[in-house]
């Protein structure tokens, strides 16, 4: 996706109070961003003219189209879509390791990891790949992952109206495993628990059992 463009998302409402910024507001135009890119790249000690460089500012710009298209969605109207036949079924669903590719807002670094959802459903479920399209909705933007966790959680929550919801984040940061304190295998873990499995232990202790930590596994 360009960075420039601007993508309507399948039923959005435009009122998707998660998003961190008004999408709405104008972007600066592509001389702009190319122009603040050789910036950065003359800041970094190089020659942004020379021939390894020269296309570099237009490649980062369609880079960020990329890295941060989640502001141009509306992460709920993933979840508009749901099914009523799952037979009444109501104990946990569980999609482990779904991949997450995000950006630290500290430091404009990566962060990269996997994330754990499940919920419990009351007679209605979801279609599994929109569970991955919310983490990568939100994922693609600048953030924390405290608000990460917490966003992925709190739309399926309130979207969705599950009995439960349990949202888990490992995650490595660039901005802690390349830089600074330079630990490249430190892995952050974050947790959001709603409904019923803030409420009970042995809920949390039964989805911990089946989730398999570890980024190196």
């Amino acid at each position: 996706m360009d960075l420039l463009q601007t993508p309507t998302p399948p039923d959005a409402d435009n009122t998707d109070d998660t998003a961190p910024i008004d999408t709405a507001a104008p972007r600066p135009g592509r001389a702009a961003v190319e122009a603040a890119v050789r910036t950065l790249i003359a800041a970094a000690g190089d020659d942004p003219a020379r021939e390894g460089l020269r296309d570099t500012p237009a490649r980062v710009a369609r880079a960020y189209g990329e890295w941060f298209s989640g502001y141009a969605i509306d992460p709920k109207a993933y979840l508009n879509r749901v099914f009523d036949e799952a037979e009444g079924y109501e104990d946990t669903v569980l999609l482990r390791d779904i991949p997450l590719v995000s950006t630290c807002e500290h430091h404009m670094a990566p962060i990269t990891g996997r994330v754990h959802v499940a919920y419990r459903p009351r007679g209605r479920v979801v279609g599994i790949s929109k569970l991955s399209r919310l983490v990568d909705a939100f994922g693609r933007r600048l953030q924390l992952q405290e608000r990460l966790t917490q966003q992925i959680a709190t739309t399926l929550f309130s979207v969705l109206k599950p009995s439960g919801v349990a949202v888990i984040v490992e995650a490595r940061h660039g901005c802690m495993t390349t830089r600074g304190v330079n630990q490249p295998h430190v892995a952050m873990v974050t947790k959001a628990w709603l409904g019923d499995f803030r409420e009970d232990a042995e809920l949390r202790r039964d989805l911990l059992a089946a989730i398999p930590f570890g980024l190196d596994r």
